[in-house]
């Protein structure tokens, strides 16, 4: 039972607070990147290309762009988040308090989590500067938004555990993550691909991920929305699974 919300709240305001510190950085890195890429991958070879299964390039690519960036942020901002206790050496007085740890997760994911949905609305805001952007699955959508988030910012939450230096913190993002990433369909569709690479390109998390999320602007995505949502569960069962042992293991907590 979750019963000292005081120090839910007290973790959740320092983590909210310190993005704060940083809102205009926040704010304006997203902005600044979207139309870059919408400079680059909308108009250069989106005049190229016009259209992707029947959808123009230029909307095409608002759903990838998206889960990109808010991929990306979300496994960031929870991995540094849980690290920098860990490093200044306050993660003892946190498993000292009187807090349980699903009550520390609420606090540090949620923190990370909201930060990554409010990229995630600037990204949408700003692609209606280019793009007159019509979701066909609105609450879809937002809740395709916050369930990722939170999925990944678990993820990015045992990556700050597990992580026992600055350079730690780093490579799994860097090595696996990124390339992922950008293997995952966000700027062009399975379809476009040759038989043999679309099967291997099955096997990428990530590929579930922003099909799912296309399907809540357009009606369809590369994969089934069952599966893409089954997907996304799936791997945010098994993260919660992972924390719970790294907490009652203490693993890399307590030594």
């Amino acid at each position: 039972m979750i019963a000292n919300l005081r120090g839910i709240r007290s973790i959740y305001m320092f983590e909210m607070a310190r993005f704060g510190r940083t809102f205009w950085t926040s704010l304006m890195l997203p902005v600044i990147t979207t139309t870059l890429y919408f400079i680059v991958f909308g108009s250069a070879i989106g005049s190229r290309m016009s259209e992707v299964s029947a959808v123009p390039y230029g909307l095409f690519i608002v759903p990838g762009l998206m889960m990109l960036t808010m991929f990306t942020e979300s496994i960031s901002n929870a991995s540094f988040g849980i690290y920098m206790p860990k490093w200044t050496g306050t993660i003892y007085e946190m498993l000292s308090a009187p807090m349980s740890p699903i009550e520390l997760l609420i606090a540090y994911v949620g923190a990370a989590a909201t930060k990554s949905v409010i990229i995630g609305s600037i990204i949408f805001a700003t692609a209606h500067l280019f793009v007159d952007v019509q979701v066909a699955h609105p609450l879809f959508m937002v809740a395709f938004m916050v369930l990722m988030a939170v999925t990944f910012c678990l993820f990015g939450f045992i990556i700050g555990i597990w992580a026992q230096s600055f350079e730690q913190l780093q490579v799994i993002p860097m090595l696996v993550v990124y390339p992922l990433t950008f293997l995952g369909g966000a700027f062009y569709s399975l379809d476009m691909l040759p038989k043999a690479w679309q099967t291997v390109t099955l096997f990428n998390p990530v590929v579930y991920l922003i099909s799912g999320f296309r399907w809540t602007f357009f009606g369809a995505g590369d994969v089934g929305i069952g599966v893409s949502m089954g997907a996304v569960t799936l791997f945010l069962a098994i993260c919660l699974a992972i924390v719970f042992w790294m907490f009652r293991t203490g693993y890399r907590l307590k030594n």
